[in-house]
């Protein structure tokens, strides 16, 4: 079997398609302000501020900001919030798509293009030569295991799911369609202990594992460890980011955000749809409901109830203090 590998067009945000035929695929509403002819000139996506007339980008911002920064790019197509239509200004070299939510819909925008160009990933599954997999584990079908790779004993691998350099798992079950990139460690022991009568600590046992469910992405350096006495368990669609180190027993749900540096200790549980910001830290054995976001930076170290925002050391609600535009900076999602 070849090791896999991802080769990457060279002008992989070259747009190959006809654009306007791409906006009507993706399925959301929007509306045009300047001249539609633009449109055909249009050939690759790009950052707002890098962006050039035949370069379409977006802008997530809906304050006055917004028209500084607009008139600042060279861009012949943006695409800006709804909010913006009677503040705008025509450029005789600039066509607005107006949605309700630029930022996503210039990713199913992008994401469609790229999906329809003639090359975009050619991937070869297989195992490297240099991998070692226990006899005992199962991998699945049209699976990727790259060099120096650890599966341990009586580990799950689930189809389609792409392993990358140097990763070692041990005492786990992963889904199908997941990705996990170079150096993440699953499934080593948690860090518990008690210390005895001599004040020497004595390590708990930990005898559960690990179980990552589908469309699961880890990102470089990061760490999950086994269960003590329940699994660790990460939710569909969840994504974390590098250097993120999830303890024993913790329960994240579906399609949660984790970034950068995020740090969460023992059997805390986290709900569904939640964006953690970079270098949060959330103390052991509390939960957070659906829908929480955590601020950059924030230590929380109480439960958090469905749909609050937090921020601050230690971490308090802010939710009634935050505007629609400090949520998307505090998401780290402005005009990326």
């Amino acid at each position: 079997m070849r090791l896999y590998k991802l080769a990457q067009k060279l002008e992989i945000s070259r747009i190959e398609s006809n654009l306007e035929s791409i906006m009507n695929s993706v399925g959301i509403n929007y509306y045009l302000l300047g001249s539609k002819n633009i449109l055909s000139n249009i050939k690759k996506f790009a950052s707002l501020s890098e962006a050039k007339k035949n370069e379409i980008s977006f802008c997530s911002s809906t304050s006055k900001k917004a028209i500084e920064l607009i008139s600042k790019s060279r861009a012949g197509v943006i695409i800006c919030s709804k909010s913006l239509e009677g503040i705008l200004s025509v450029y005789p070299d600039k066509l607005f798509i107006l949605v309700e939510n630029p930022r996503l819909y210039f990713i199913l925008l992008a994401n469609k293009a790229m999906s329809n160009a003639t090359i975009y990933y050619e991937r070869q599954t297989g195992i490297s030569k240099t991998a070692v997999i226990s006899e005992s584990a199962k991998i699945g079908k049209n699976c990727a295991i790259g060099n120096f790779v650890y599966v341990g004993d009586n580990c799950v691998i689930g189809d389609n799911t792409i392993l990358s350099d140097r990763i070692s798992i041990r005492n786990s079950i992963i889904g199908s369609n997941c990705v996990i990139q170079s150096g993440v460690s699953i499934g080593e022991d948690g860090f518990a202990y008690e210390r005895n009568i001599n004040f020497e600590p004595e390590p708990f046992p930990h005898l559960r594992g690990v179980r990552i469910e589908n469309n699961v992405e880890i990102r470089v350096n990061s760490s999950i460890a086994r269960g003590s006495l329940t699994d660790t368990v990460i939710g569909e669609g969840t994504k974390l980011d590098a250097l993120t180190h999830i303890a024993h027993n913790v329960k994240i749900g579906r399609n949660c955000l984790l970034t950068a540096g995020t740090i969460i200790g023992g059997s805390t549980i986290i709900g569904d749809v939640c964006w953690l910001g970079l270098n949060s830290t959330l103390k052991n054995k509390i939960s957070l409901g659906n829908q929480v976001i955590v601020g950059s930076g924030a230590s929380v170290i109480h439960d958090i109830p469905d749909g609050d925002i937090v921020a601050g050391v230690p971490a308090k609600s802010i939710k009634h203090k935050v505007t629609s535009e400090q949520l998307f900076l505090m998401a780290g999602q402005a005009n990326k």
